[in-house]
Protein backbone atom coordinates (compact mmCIF):
# COMPACT_ATOMS: atom_id res chain seq x y z
CA UNK A 1 0.00 0.00 0.00
CA UNK A 2 1.27 3.67 -0.76
CA UNK A 3 2.50 5.56 2.17
CA UNK A 4 -0.32 8.27 3.44
CA UNK A 5 0.00 11.31 0.95
CA UNK A 6 1.11 9.19 -2.20
CA UNK A 7 -2.60 7.58 -2.93
CA UNK A 8 -2.38 4.83 -5.36
CA UNK A 9 -0.73 7.55 -7.48
CA UNK A 10 1.94 5.51 -10.14
CA UNK A 11 3.35 8.51 -11.10
CA UNK A 12 7.21 9.35 -10.37
CA UNK A 13 6.77 10.56 -6.53
CA UNK A 14 9.30 13.45 -5.55
CA UNK A 15 9.26 14.25 -1.47
CA UNK A 16 11.03 17.53 -1.09
CA UNK A 17 12.49 17.48 2.37
CA UNK A 18 12.35 20.88 3.90
CA UNK A 19 14.32 21.25 7.09
CA UNK A 20 14.53 25.01 9.24
CA UNK A 21 15.71 27.44 7.56
CA UNK A 22 14.94 25.96 4.05
CA UNK A 23 15.82 28.71 0.93
CA UNK A 24 12.83 29.66 -0.07
CA UNK A 25 13.72 29.54 -4.07
CA UNK A 26 15.02 26.35 -3.47
CA UNK A 27 11.91 25.30 -2.84
CA UNK A 28 10.11 26.92 -4.82
CA UNK A 29 12.20 26.24 -7.50
CA UNK A 30 11.78 23.01 -7.25
CA UNK A 31 8.63 21.83 -6.66
CA UNK A 32 7.52 24.62 -9.55
CA UNK A 33 9.40 22.93 -12.30
CA UNK A 34 8.44 19.19 -11.70
CA UNK A 35 5.05 20.14 -11.32
CA UNK A 36 5.35 21.41 -14.59
CA UNK A 37 6.49 18.33 -16.52
CA UNK A 38 3.92 17.42 -18.58
CA UNK A 39 3.38 14.68 -21.66
CA UNK A 40 1.35 16.16 -24.94
CA UNK A 41 -2.20 15.67 -23.15
CA UNK A 42 -0.80 17.83 -20.19
CA UNK A 43 -0.56 15.18 -18.17
CA UNK A 44 1.93 15.40 -15.00
CA UNK A 45 4.93 13.46 -14.87
CA UNK A 46 5.46 14.04 -11.54
CA UNK A 47 3.47 14.25 -8.58
CA UNK A 48 5.22 16.52 -5.56
CA UNK A 49 4.79 16.43 -1.85
CA UNK A 50 6.53 18.57 0.79
CA UNK A 51 7.49 17.01 3.95
CA UNK A 52 9.33 18.13 7.20
CA UNK A 53 10.49 15.93 10.17
CA UNK A 54 7.90 15.42 11.96
CA UNK A 55 4.81 17.40 9.51
CA UNK A 56 5.94 20.55 11.75
CA UNK A 57 6.21 24.29 9.96
CA UNK A 58 9.44 25.30 9.70
CA UNK A 59 10.53 28.61 9.09
CA UNK A 60 11.80 29.65 5.83
CA UNK A 61 15.20 31.79 4.88
CA UNK A 62 12.96 34.59 3.57
CA UNK A 63 11.44 34.72 7.01
CA UNK A 64 7.79 33.35 6.58
CA UNK A 65 6.75 29.78 8.16
CA UNK A 66 6.51 26.54 5.74
CA UNK A 67 3.35 24.20 7.04
CA UNK A 68 3.78 21.45 5.11
CA UNK A 69 1.09 18.87 4.92
CA UNK A 70 3.82 15.79 5.22
CA UNK A 71 6.14 14.32 7.58
CA UNK A 72 8.98 11.80 6.90
CA UNK A 73 6.82 8.63 6.21
CA UNK A 74 6.04 9.96 2.13
CA UNK A 75 9.97 9.41 2.09
CA UNK A 76 9.90 5.51 2.28
CA UNK A 77 7.40 5.54 -1.01
CA UNK A 78 9.37 8.31 -2.70
CA UNK A 79 11.12 7.47 -6.06
CA UNK A 80 13.29 10.87 -5.40
CA UNK A 81 13.99 12.71 -2.62
CA UNK A 82 15.23 16.16 -2.74
CA UNK A 83 16.84 18.32 -0.14
CA UNK A 84 16.79 22.25 -0.96
CA UNK A 85 19.40 24.57 0.35
CA UNK A 86 19.30 26.04 3.90
CA UNK A 87 20.57 28.94 5.61
CA UNK A 88 20.74 26.96 9.64
CA UNK A 89 21.19 24.26 11.47
CA UNK A 90 24.07 21.78 12.58
CA UNK A 91 24.69 20.30 9.29
CA UNK A 92 26.56 23.54 8.37
CA UNK A 93 28.42 24.23 11.68
CA UNK A 94 29.03 21.26 13.07
CA UNK A 95 28.41 18.41 10.67
CA UNK A 96 25.48 16.72 12.73
CA UNK A 97 22.10 16.23 12.21
CA UNK A 98 18.61 15.30 13.07
CA UNK A 99 19.27 11.04 13.24
CA UNK A 100 15.65 10.60 12.13
CA UNK A 101 16.54 12.16 8.87
CA UNK A 102 19.21 10.94 8.38
CA UNK A 103 18.03 7.42 9.04
CA UNK A 104 15.32 8.31 6.68
CA UNK A 105 18.11 9.50 3.38
CA UNK A 106 20.75 6.69 3.76
CA UNK A 107 17.73 4.61 3.71
CA UNK A 108 16.11 6.05 0.39
CA UNK A 109 19.87 5.20 -1.13
CA UNK A 110 19.90 1.86 0.24
CA UNK A 111 16.43 1.25 -1.40
CA UNK A 112 17.91 1.69 -4.97
CA UNK A 113 15.84 5.32 -5.29
CA UNK A 114 17.18 9.12 -6.07
CA UNK A 115 18.66 11.68 -3.66
CA UNK A 116 19.09 15.19 -4.72
CA UNK A 117 19.93 18.49 -3.13
CA UNK A 118 20.44 22.26 -4.33
CA UNK A 119 22.97 24.49 -3.17
CA UNK A 120 23.41 23.98 0.92
CA UNK A 121 21.42 20.78 0.83
CA UNK A 122 24.36 19.19 0.05
CA UNK A 123 25.56 19.69 3.99
CA UNK A 124 22.53 17.51 4.69
CA UNK A 125 23.09 14.68 2.06
CA UNK A 126 26.93 14.87 3.60
CA UNK A 127 26.03 14.87 7.26
CA UNK A 128 23.90 11.48 6.51
CA UNK A 129 26.99 10.17 5.10
CA UNK A 130 25.30 9.28 1.76
CA UNK A 131 28.25 11.98 -0.27
CA UNK A 132 31.71 9.76 1.19
CA UNK A 133 34.01 8.90 -1.03
CA UNK A 134 31.23 10.63 -4.15
CA UNK A 135 31.49 13.70 -6.19
CA UNK A 136 29.39 16.66 -5.45
CA UNK A 137 28.82 20.43 -5.32
CA UNK A 138 28.07 22.99 -3.30
CA UNK A 139 27.32 26.62 -3.54
CA UNK A 140 30.85 28.00 -3.89
CA UNK A 141 30.55 30.57 -1.20
CA UNK A 142 30.31 27.64 1.51
CA UNK A 143 33.23 25.42 0.11
CA UNK A 144 35.43 25.70 2.83
CA UNK A 145 33.21 25.08 5.29
CA UNK A 146 31.92 21.77 3.67
CA UNK A 147 35.59 20.52 2.89
CA UNK A 148 36.41 21.40 6.62
CA UNK A 149 33.72 19.45 8.11
CA UNK A 150 32.79 16.77 5.34
CA UNK A 151 36.38 15.80 4.00
CA UNK A 152 35.68 12.48 2.18
CA UNK A 153 33.53 14.33 -0.18
CA UNK A 154 35.17 14.83 -3.56
CA UNK A 155 33.65 18.63 -3.42
CA UNK A 156 34.31 20.35 -6.91
CA UNK A 157 32.55 23.83 -6.54
CA UNK A 158 33.09 24.93 -9.55
CA UNK A 159 30.45 23.70 -11.36
CA UNK A 160 26.80 23.83 -11.42
CA UNK A 161 25.63 20.37 -10.83
CA UNK A 162 26.87 17.50 -10.34
CA UNK A 163 24.90 13.80 -11.66
CA UNK A 164 26.68 10.67 -10.14
CA UNK A 165 23.61 8.57 -10.89
CA UNK A 166 21.77 8.08 -7.87
CA UNK A 167 22.81 11.26 -6.12
CA UNK A 168 22.75 14.70 -7.40
CA UNK A 169 23.88 18.10 -6.74
CA UNK A 170 24.01 21.53 -7.64
CA UNK A 171 25.15 25.08 -6.51
CA UNK A 172 23.10 27.51 -5.60
CA UNK A 173 19.83 29.61 -6.74
CA UNK A 174 19.57 28.73 -10.35
CA UNK A 175 21.66 25.73 -10.69
CA UNK A 176 19.22 23.93 -8.87
CA UNK A 177 16.67 24.56 -11.63
CA UNK A 178 19.72 23.61 -14.14
CA UNK A 179 20.28 20.33 -12.14
CA UNK A 180 15.76 20.00 -11.90
CA UNK A 181 15.57 20.51 -15.85
CA UNK A 182 18.88 17.80 -16.30
CA UNK A 183 16.48 15.36 -14.22
CA UNK A 184 13.08 15.85 -16.21
CA UNK A 185 15.77 15.33 -19.33
CA UNK A 186 17.25 12.65 -17.99
CA UNK A 187 13.78 10.74 -17.27
CA UNK A 188 11.86 12.23 -19.94
CA UNK A 189 14.29 13.62 -22.75
CA UNK A 190 14.77 17.06 -24.03
CA UNK A 191 11.25 17.76 -26.06
CA UNK A 192 9.47 17.63 -21.96
CA UNK A 193 12.65 19.70 -20.38
CA UNK A 194 12.69 21.90 -22.84
CA UNK A 195 8.81 22.39 -22.32
CA UNK A 196 9.21 22.85 -18.66
CA UNK A 197 11.65 25.83 -19.95
CA UNK A 198 9.53 27.48 -21.67
CA UNK A 199 6.40 27.47 -19.33
CA UNK A 200 8.85 28.90 -16.44
CA UNK A 201 10.41 31.01 -18.81
CA UNK A 202 14.35 29.87 -18.14
CA UNK A 203 16.96 29.04 -20.35
CA UNK A 204 16.16 25.42 -21.13
CA UNK A 205 20.23 23.97 -20.71
CA UNK A 206 22.73 24.46 -19.23
CA UNK A 207 25.87 22.32 -19.14
CA UNK A 208 26.22 20.86 -15.69
CA UNK A 209 30.46 21.38 -15.82
CA UNK A 210 29.63 25.02 -16.65
CA UNK A 211 32.03 27.11 -13.70
CA UNK A 212 29.63 28.89 -11.18
CA UNK A 213 31.85 31.67 -11.36
CA UNK A 214 30.57 33.78 -14.22
CA UNK A 215 29.68 37.78 -14.08
CA UNK A 216 26.62 38.34 -16.27
CA UNK A 217 26.19 42.36 -15.98
CA UNK A 218 23.01 43.21 -17.30
CA UNK A 219 23.67 45.53 -20.42
CA UNK A 220 22.00 48.71 -20.25
CA UNK A 221 19.41 49.70 -22.96
CA UNK A 222 21.43 52.14 -24.80
CA UNK A 223 24.27 48.64 -25.25
CA UNK A 224 23.91 46.67 -28.44
CA UNK A 225 23.55 42.71 -27.07
CA UNK A 226 24.96 39.51 -29.08
CA UNK A 227 20.75 38.14 -28.42
CA UNK A 228 19.59 38.68 -31.74
CA UNK A 229 22.70 37.05 -33.15
CA UNK A 230 22.12 33.95 -30.65
CA UNK A 231 18.62 33.57 -32.38
CA UNK A 232 20.42 33.58 -35.61
CA UNK A 233 22.82 31.39 -34.52
CA UNK A 234 20.28 28.65 -33.35
CA UNK A 235 18.44 28.96 -36.49
CA UNK A 236 21.09 28.33 -38.95
CA UNK A 237 23.11 25.51 -36.54
CA UNK A 238 23.86 23.53 -39.62
CA UNK A 239 25.55 26.22 -41.79
CA UNK A 240 29.82 27.37 -41.27
CA UNK A 241 29.32 29.56 -38.27
CA UNK A 242 32.86 31.04 -37.90
CA UNK A 243 33.88 34.17 -35.29
CA UNK A 244 34.03 36.63 -38.38
CA UNK A 245 30.34 35.27 -39.45
CA UNK A 246 29.33 36.41 -35.85
CA UNK A 247 30.39 39.42 -35.48
CA UNK A 248 29.71 41.03 -38.90
CA UNK A 249 26.24 39.51 -38.03
CA UNK A 250 26.24 41.59 -34.95
CA UNK A 251 27.83 44.78 -36.79
CA UNK A 252 30.85 44.42 -34.28
CA UNK A 253 34.08 44.11 -34.24
CA UNK A 254 35.58 40.12 -34.00
CA UNK A 255 36.89 41.67 -30.69
CA UNK A 256 33.76 43.97 -29.16
CA UNK A 257 31.44 40.94 -30.33
CA UNK A 258 33.75 37.94 -28.29
CA UNK A 259 33.59 40.47 -25.04
CA UNK A 260 30.06 40.84 -25.08
CA UNK A 261 29.26 37.70 -25.77
CA UNK A 262 30.55 36.33 -23.04
CA UNK A 263 29.54 39.45 -20.27
CA UNK A 264 26.08 38.11 -21.34
CA UNK A 265 26.10 34.30 -21.77
CA UNK A 266 29.06 33.22 -19.31
CA UNK A 267 30.48 31.49 -22.48
CA UNK A 268 32.61 31.94 -25.55
CA UNK A 269 30.97 32.08 -28.62
CA UNK A 270 32.56 29.06 -30.25
CA UNK A 271 31.48 26.92 -26.52
CA UNK A 272 27.81 28.51 -26.51
CA UNK A 273 27.52 27.06 -30.17
CA UNK A 274 29.05 23.83 -29.60
CA UNK A 275 26.18 23.68 -26.81
CA UNK A 276 23.13 24.58 -29.16
CA UNK A 277 24.54 22.18 -31.40
CA UNK A 278 24.92 19.68 -28.92
CA UNK A 279 21.27 20.24 -27.52
CA UNK A 280 19.98 20.39 -31.40
CA UNK A 281 21.64 16.78 -31.52
CA UNK A 282 20.34 15.44 -28.11
CA UNK A 283 16.58 16.30 -29.76
CA UNK A 284 17.18 14.67 -33.11
CA UNK A 285 18.60 11.54 -31.82
CA UNK A 286 15.74 11.27 -29.07
CA UNK A 287 12.93 12.57 -31.49
CA UNK A 288 13.40 11.46 -35.23
CA UNK A 289 14.92 8.47 -37.29
CA UNK A 290 17.44 10.44 -38.67
CA UNK A 291 20.56 8.78 -39.58
CA UNK A 292 23.56 9.24 -37.08
CA UNK A 293 25.49 10.93 -39.52
CA UNK A 294 22.52 13.14 -40.62
CA UNK A 295 21.68 13.98 -37.16
CA UNK A 296 25.72 15.47 -37.21
CA UNK A 297 25.05 17.48 -40.61
CA UNK A 298 21.54 19.25 -39.26
CA UNK A 299 22.74 20.00 -35.84
CA UNK A 300 26.38 21.57 -37.20
CA UNK A 301 28.84 18.89 -36.56
CA UNK A 302 29.09 18.27 -40.22
CA UNK A 303 30.08 14.17 -39.99
CA UNK A 304 29.32 11.24 -37.62
CA UNK A 305 33.10 11.26 -35.88
CA UNK A 306 32.57 14.99 -35.11
CA UNK A 307 29.52 14.09 -33.38
CA UNK A 308 30.67 11.28 -31.86
CA UNK A 309 33.43 13.10 -30.72
CA UNK A 310 31.56 16.02 -29.00
CA UNK A 311 28.70 13.70 -27.34
CA UNK A 312 31.51 11.74 -25.68
CA UNK A 313 32.86 14.40 -23.97
CA UNK A 314 29.88 16.25 -22.89
CA UNK A 315 28.08 12.97 -22.05
CA UNK A 316 30.39 10.47 -21.90
CA UNK A 317 28.02 8.61 -24.69
CA UNK A 318 27.97 7.44 -28.27
CA UNK A 319 25.25 8.65 -30.20
CA UNK A 320 23.35 5.59 -30.47
CA UNK A 321 24.03 4.43 -26.74
CA UNK A 322 22.28 7.94 -26.36
CA UNK A 323 19.10 6.92 -29.08
CA UNK A 324 18.95 3.80 -26.98
CA UNK A 325 18.73 5.39 -23.40
CA UNK A 326 16.05 7.31 -24.50
CA UNK A 327 14.37 5.47 -27.20
CA UNK A 328 14.99 2.05 -26.36
CA UNK A 329 15.84 1.49 -30.36
CA UNK A 330 18.19 -1.15 -30.96
CA UNK A 331 19.49 0.11 -34.54
CA UNK A 332 22.33 -1.51 -36.29
CA UNK A 333 25.76 0.37 -34.75
CA UNK A 334 26.89 0.35 -37.95
CA UNK A 335 24.74 3.81 -38.69
CA UNK A 336 27.62 5.54 -36.31
CA UNK A 337 30.64 5.02 -38.86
Amino acid sequence: MAAAGWSDDQRHRIAVLALDGVVAFDLGAATQIFQSARDDAERRHYVVRVATPGGEPVRASAGFTVQPDHGLEILTEAHTVLVPGTHTGSPLFDGALDPEVGEALRQVLAAGRRLMSTCTGAFVLAAAGVLDGRPATTHWAHADRFRELYPKVRLDPEVLFVDDGDVLTSAGVAAGIDLCLHVVRRDHGAEVANRVARRCVVPPWRDGGQSQYIERPVPSPTDTTTEPTRRWMVENLGDRLDLPAMAAHARMSVRTFTRRFREETGLSPGSWLTGQRIERARHLLERTELPVDQVARVAGFGTAASLRQHLQTALGVSPQAYRRTFRGSAQDATQES
